[in-house]
């Protein structure tokens, strides 16, 4: 499947940057594995055959949900992109039902980044790009939002 980017650029039009949701969306989904092999040894260790039974099924349920969270936050970072061409700055997602967002470089005010300190330590964050007379849009947990906004504002 091409990349979106790839569908829409017009003659003339270059990819400078692009980016993806970052990695931290599956920090749950890791969580939710840790959990189930937890419950998975405590099944190993304990003698009590109620108990045993206890501990496998609440491993497999947490792992059934681990799965479903692996699964969705491999989902969200393969249908969001976001780029910025000579031209344009362009964020995508979804798959079947997509929403866009383009903004002319020209019309561009300004590209504020927000960051919490795990965002810092891991670079990842919000991006807020404000265009004349085009509104405001934040493109959410972004990874490099520095470098990002710095193929923006650099022309």
């Amino acid at each position: 499947m091409a990349r979106y980017i790839d569908e829409i650029l017009q003659p003339g039009e270059k990819v400078l940057y692009s980016t993806n949701a970052h990695w931290i969306f599956y920090v749950p989904a890791v969580s939710a594995w840790i959990a189930a092999l937890i419950l998975l040894g405590m099944s190993r260790m304990t003698v009590v055959e109620g108990l045993v039974l206890l501990c496998l099924t609440a491993s497999a349920l947490v792992a059934c949900l681990a799965l479903y969270l692996t699964l969705k936050g491999w989902f969200h970072r393969w249908t969001t992109e976001t780029d910025v061409t000579n031209f344009r700055v362009v964020h995508k997602t979804g798959f079947i039902t997509r929403k866009t967002f383009e903004m002319s470089l020209d019309k561009v005010e300004s590209v504020d980044v927000d960051q919490s300190i795990l965002g810092r330590i891991f670079n990842y964050g919000d991006v807020t790009i404000r265009g004349v007379g085009e509104g405001v849009e934040t493109i959410r947990t972004i990874a490099s939002p520095l470098a990002f906004r710095n193929s923006i504002t650099t022309r």
